[in-house]
């Protein structure tokens, strides 16, 4: 079990007590057996942002994982939307006509897809939101990143000993974004003493995107002590950006737990710690509560949030991380 940094003890109980308090419904099924659902889970349609990233191949084959847990013989197909919008429509057309009977989905643009959630919900089909939320969704499974926000920027605080220039490196204008950044925003205001130089360039949730913006900060700001990224391929490009700079003396937390940030954590860079992600947790969760809706049992409530931990280099080696099946 990964242990939490000394000045981070509290979050982590917070964390900690977040996952106790989730409703039986809401346990993933290595914790909680799915009971014999009187209507079977035939069907499942995948649609994600995309499966060139290593977080959403993890997220399918948990799902499909929690599927053949319920029905041995269940179809699961997964689509890779690569965050168009148009795509994404078309996948659940396609889902509605092939009739399955559960859809998770992670939206291109949460408010935009409602439409084509509301009509697979209208032809019968169970639609859960996964990672981020989706406008007319039955229900949503993702991690709390308010509290993954304010673990990384902590940490930030923790080694800046309360005083530095930081900048926040920002992203597509979706929920899990938008709380990360409200997380690490509270905690950062706590302390007076750092200033926050710039949160307002969208760095595209990749690593291109977070090298191009690195090194246009490291162009504008001659002194920068930290770097929090929304997500772990921007603080990849990140890192690279300063580290051709020759601008060695920067820190850099970010949200993901990937594979890459484990590798970063082990090796010479900047990187220093990631809220932690599991997207196997959120996709055995989100099938379960599927299975249960299916059969008229309705969440306690409509989102449930999965709660991160912080990696660092000091707890890197006990981490269980993406590539580990649950």
């Amino acid at each position: 079990m990964i242990k939490p940094v000394p000045f981070l003890r509290a979050l982590a109980a917070v964390a900690m007590a977040a996952l106790c308090a989730l409703p039986a419904a809401a346990q993933t099924p290595s914790q909680s057996a799915v009971q014999a659902p009187q209507r079977q889970l035939k069907k499942v349609g995948v649609t994600l942002g995309s499966l060139g990233n290593p977080y959403f191949v993890a997220l399918a084959r948990g799902a499909e994982a929690a599927a053949r847990q319920v029905n041995p013989d269940v179809k699961v197909t997964v689509l890779s939307a690569d965050y168009d919008l148009n795509k994404q429509f078309t996948h659940i057309d396609s889902f509605i006509v092939a009739r399955v009977d559960l859809i998770l989905i992670n939206a291109a643009d949460a408010r935009a897809i409602e439409p084509a959630v509301r009509k697979a919900r209208k032809a019968g089909i169970v639609v859960v939101a996964v990672d981020v939320a989706a406008a007319g969704a039955d229900a949503t499974v993702q991690t709390d990143n308010t509290l993954a926000g304010e673990l990384a920027c902590g940490f930030i605080a923790e080694r800046l000993k309360g005083r530095g220039n930081v900048i926040i490196q920002n992203g597509p204008p979706v929920s899990a974004v938008l709380d990360r950044v409200k997380g690490c925003k509270a905690v950062l205001a706590r302390h007076p003493d750092i200033r926050i130089l710039s949160d307002d360039q969208d760095a595209k949730g990749s690593r291109e995107g977070g090298l191009n913006v690195m090194q246009l900060y490291l162009t504008r700001f001659p002194k920068v002590d930290a770097v929090f990224t929304i997500n772990d391929p921007q603080a990849v490009g990140a890192d690279l950006a300063a580290r051709q700079l020759n601008r060695r003396g920067i820190l850099i937390a970010s949200v993901d737990g990937a594979p890459d940030i484990e590798a970063a954590l082990k090796a010479d860079t900047l990187v220093q710690a990631s809220a932690s992600q599991d997207p196997w947790a959120i996709a055995r969760t989100a099938v379960q509560l599927g299975v249960g809706m299916m059969n008229g049992q309705r969440p306690v409530t409509p989102t449930v949030l999965l709660p991160s931990t912080l990696v660092t280099r000091a707890n890197v080696g006990q981490y269980k991380g993406w590539a580990t099946p649950r």
